[in-house]
């Protein structure tokens, strides 16, 4: 095996080093045989097919339990998704009717009901990502059906935990298996933000996905070193590279725990510069840990849980408790929340499955919100309500027109005239503001700063928008890079664009919560970010130990590079001068080359 046939690259989704034998694990969809079922027979294979159903439920219950265990009650919800599917009363009513009409044995009817859902969500971008779980019903059934057991990962006969090579990482799969079972995952499949991936992380195991073709190079029992923060397999390690890697895993180890001290610390660069980190909240959960990690305030309040997997929209007095209720728990400070960002397949379940070609480029977002005034005009009434009583701002997203933000600055009006008719205790004023993750809202950000009161980018999507990849996509995962010249270039207009106008802006987007890039954004001059709450740490420990000085002239630099490559190396260099950058990028505290700013 040649050096370059030992590397095996993928993408990173939960750091950490694991050293072991692989198992390859080959799970795949059984063959199912075509079985005529007699007529006479046809309730009683109806039956059989609810009984599985209801044994697999209650297995994926089980899993469930499990994973708030082991995780906490935020990642148990993963397994929500899967039990949904098996509750869904529209697809098994359609198996039904092929056991009844067409005389099809459970399985066999099963099967295609699922492989013709498996098209539909292939074709969506959005539901694409949920492919795992549908798999990993559709495997639990057939085999519960046609009575075959799902192969178990075997322990090696030293009992020494595995790495367990797969080609689709379930979050089952995941979450049934210790850590004295399981060294560390591998797939070929999947991206960071699958739900096995957030179980990886969550349980503590190194993890890397989008390992295509690895199957093919790799067999059980060979030695393997995986690391989960870099998205690298080394194949049949030397001593020596087995020898590095422990080390380099006990200083990971033994540096995370200092972190800590990080929570309560300002986020003040070495030379003196004062930064702000926000917090970006998703869920009601994520607010207690963005508090616990010390944040000023919430830079992005994503409102969609509210909505999916809901019968129904929820109501103004559900929303104005809620957004109150995250007002008051940060004081004063800031709590921007973003409007909806329906489309695809966002909306609750009394809408049905709205599907189009394209959905990043269709009817979502703020243009969902201005077409359905019903939708948008009680959450712009719960954010009225909700400000009387807290600091609460209103962002939307999508913006790809000025007339947009006066739109919604009318519907603002509007709301609050209404609420002021009523008697109802309201803010009489929103402030408004801009996500810029469009490069027409780039090159509009002078005009929308203007417009409205502050502008913040979200770089997840202006990178989508603008090199044109999916980032949900494993095979273009190594072209979405927020690194890209045209990016830093367009975060730059921004910045000027805002500052003229007398905007702060800031960055809400992965960018904010990945240390490089953080450097990078300090160098750009961004003095506001919002960051993933469990990002916190690392990133006020970064800014305490980084020069602005030195920040600002690697971006400037870096603003003259013409590859994505080069603009890595850049910045690289300059905060080597700070911190040891392979293990600041496992997402954990880096050994600082001075004096740490803590002490001071």
């Amino acid at each position: 095996m040649t050096e370059s046939e030992r590397i095996l690259t993928g993408i990173g989704v939960s750091p950490g080093i694991a050293v072991g034998r692989a198992h390859v694990l080959s799970v795949s969809l059984p063959v199912v045989p075509h079985r005529v079922v007699p007529k006479d027979q046809v309730e009683a294979e109806v039956e059989r097919l609810r009984r599985a159903v209801g044994e697999v439920r209650e297995h994926l219950e089980a899993l469930r339990d499990r994973a708030a265990q082991r995780a906490g009650p935020r990642e148990a919800k993963i397994f929500d998704a899967q039990i949904m599917m098996l509750e869904d009363s529209d697809f098994l009513g359609a198996v039904e009717k092929l056991i009844r009409e067409n005389q099809l044995s459970a399985e066999r009817a099963f099967e295609f009901k699922s492989l013709e859902m498996r098209a539909l969500w292939s074709a969506s971008s959005r539901l694409r990502e949920r492919l795992p779980d549908l798999s990993a019903v559709q495997l639990r059934v057939l085999h519960h059906l046609l009575g075959q057991p799902v192969e178990e990962v075997p322990r090696m006969a030293d009992g020494e935990p595995v790495i367990l090579f797969t080609r689709e990482l379930t979050p089952g799969l995941t979450v049934q298996f210790d850590r004295e079972h399981i060294a560390g995952f591998a797939s070929e499949e999947g991206t960071r933000t699958s739900h096995a991936a957030i179980l990886a992380h969550s349980l503590g195991i190194p993890c890397v996905m989008g390992l295509v073709g690895s199957l093919e190079r790799v067999r059980s029992g060979m030695p393997v070193i995986l690391d989960g923060a870099h998205g690298l397999v080394i194949l049949e390690p030397t001593a020596e590279e087995i020898k590095s890697a422990q080390a380099y895993e006990r200083r990971r180890l033994a540096l995370e725990r200092e972190l800590e001290r990080a929570v309560d610390a300002a986020a003040v660069t070495a030379d003196g510069v004062r930064l702000r980190l926000l917090s970006n909240v998703d869920t009601p959960e994520d607010v207690e840990l963005a508090v616990s990690h010390g944040a000023e305030g919430v830079g992005l309040l994503r409102t969609e849980f509210l909505v999916l997997g809901r019968a129904s929209m929820p109501d103004e007095e559900e929303q104005a408790s809620y957004f109150a209720e995250v007002g008051r728990r940060f004081g004063d400070k800031p709590v921007v929340i973003r409007s909806y960002d329906l489309g695809g397949d966002k909306f609750p379940l009394e809408e049905g499955r709205f599907l189009e070609a394209n959905p990043f480029l269709g009817w979502r977002a703020l243009r969902v919100c201005l077409d359905r005034p019903d939708v948008f005009k009680p959450q712009i009434r719960a954010m009225l309500r909700a400000r009387a009583e807290a600091n609460i701002q209103l962002m939307i997203p999508l913006v790809t027109q000025v007339e947009e933000v006066a739109r919604t600055r009318e519907m603002i009006a509007e709301a609050a005239d209404e609420l002021a008719r009523e008697g109802k205790r309201a803010a009489s004023e929103l402030p408004l503001g801009v996500m810029i993750e469009t490069p027409a809202a780039v090159m509009l950000a002078d005009q929308l700063a203007e417009a409205s009161e502050f502008l913040s980018v979200g770089t997840n999507d202006l990178t989508q928008y603008t090199l044109v990849v999916d980032r949900g996509n494993a095979r273009l995962a190594g072209r979405f890079t927020p690194h890209h010249p045209s990016i830093l270039r367009m975060l730059k207009l921004v910045l000027e664009a805002g500052k003229r106008r007398g905007r702060e802006p800031s960055v809400c987007g992965e960018m904010a919560s990945d240390p490089l890039s953080a450097f990078l954004l300090i160098g750009l001059g961004y003095r506001v970010l919002s960051v993933a709450p469990l990002k916190l740490p690392l990133v006020r420990w970064l800014v305490r130990q980084v020069d602005a000085g030195s920040a600002e002239r690697a971006a400037s630099s870096a603003l003259e590079a013409s590859t994505a490559a080069d603009v890595r190396e850049i910045l690289e260099k300059a905060i080597g001068e700070f911190v040891d950058l392979k293990v600041l990028e496992a997402g954990r505290l880096p050994r600082a080359k001075r004096e740490s700013s803590l002490s001071r």
